[in-house]
């Protein structure tokens, strides 16, 4: 009864309070797509109309999306709402079913709730009301995580396609070639430049062009400084800092990542890339912070681990902040509010940095040693 409670509140919640985003980012995708295979128009050329927005990921995605050229809006907003349901179920399974067991609650009851938790931080509304991809990408992500955790000859591939459809995922490379997981690493990699080299090859002037043109110019996505751009460089630009101080503070933070990485399990290694990968981005729209899942995951399982005040009152605080949509209140001001505006202008900012520098249990870890082994298993049985 009380989870069907929940699940009720929740849904009321989500259909009433939030700001809903009108699929727009589907239709930036679904406009650039058909533009291009029935128009001729150019597929970096394509702005949806009224605006400035227009497509800004590697051909390879736009190649993964061609069925939109041949489904009509409706269907596509189904696609792409089935699309993050499936996904969301898949990352919840793999983040918050660990955490769970661990605690021997009743799988079914615990996670509906963890499912409504999750459904309510602003990064996932925003990903299922734009219509965006990166709910599924981190579940590939993940898909590999568990691979390799089974010691498994697969591992890689799917982080590989992940890198190739969006940049974002391809600091989990990184992660894996540091970490000691050469196989999934070289694996992933071979599998992005492949991916890449295919769309190269099916669409040689988009690629010219993303390669060269697009992928530099950063106003094809928006202000630096609007309020949504919650990475480093966003909180900088509302400050007004120099390039080369963005250029400093993204060297300490890989510096930061790459020493722990080295040192943890896949858990915790997926958790801190995640994390890092939001903060070092140029551009980290709020949606794009459902990569930092994985970290809220493993700071929930601490705090239920320990159960102190202290790291009990960090966990629900930082969800309580990711579900505020706090950031917004200093939309028309950014760098111009003093400490409030620093404060919680940025607040997802100062989140994901502490998500970075903050301890976690065990990631001088036993569970390291024996994951790189089975890493090496696997590529003895390869």
């Amino acid at each position: 009864m009380s989870a069907v409670v929940a699940v009720t509140a929740t849904f009321v919640f989500l259909a009433t309070v939030p700001l809903h985003r009108h699929w727009f980012d589907v239709a930036v995708y679904h406009g650039a797509i058909n533009s291009w295979v029935h128009d001729g128009g150019a597929l970096y050329d394509y702005l949806r109309p009224g605006t400035v927005y227009g497509f800004t990921y590697p051909p390879f995605a736009a190649l993964c999306m061609l069925p939109m050229a041949w489904v009509d809006w409706p269907a596509t907003v189904v696609l792409a709402a089935t699309l993050n349901i499936v996904a969301g179920l898949l990352v919840l399974q793999w983040t918050a079913g660990p955490v769970i067991r661990r605690q021997g609650w009743p799988q079914w009851y615990a996670m509906v709730l963890a499912g409504c938790l999750m459904s309510l931080l602003e990064p996932v509304r925003d990903t299922f009301t734009f219509g965006q991809v990166n709910l599924a990408l981190l579940a590939l992500v993940l898909l590999d995580a568990e691979l390799l955790r089974r010691g498994s000859r697969w591992a890689g591939y799917a982080t590989g396609l992940a890198a190739a459809v969006k940049l974002t995922p391809a600091l989990f490379i990184g992660w894996l070639l540091i970490a000691g997981h050469r196989r999934a690493g070289l694996t992933a990699a071979a599998t992005a430049a492949g991916a890449t080299l295919l769309a190269a090859l099916a669409a040689p002037g988009a690629s010219r062009t993303f390669w060269t043109q697009a992928m530099w110019d950063t106003d094809r996505v928006g202000s630096l400084s609007y309020a949504g751009n919650q990475s480093l460089r966003g909180t900088l630009a509302r400050l007004d800092a120099p390039e080369w101080v963005w250029a400093v503070a993204v060297v300490a933070v890989l510096a930061v990542w790459a020493y722990k990485v080295r040192r943890a399990d896949v858990t915790n290694g997926v958790a801190f890339t995640g994390v890092a990968a939001c903060l070092v981005s140029p551009v980290t729209w709020v949606h794009h912070l459902v990569w930092m899942i994985p970290a809220l995951a493993v700071l929930a399982g601490e705090a239920l681990r320990v159960r102190t005040r202290t790291r009990v009152a960090i966990a629900v605080g930082a969800y309580v902040v990711l579900c505020s949509s706090i950031v917004w209140l200093w939309l028309d001001e950014p760098g111009q509010g003093g400490p409030g505006s620093l404060i919680g202008g940025s607040a997802y900012v100062w989140i994901a940095l502490g998500l970075l520098l903050g301890p976690r249990h065990g990631w001088r870890s036993r569970a390291r040693t024996g994951a790189i082994l089975a890493d090496r298993v696997g590529e003895r049985a390869g």
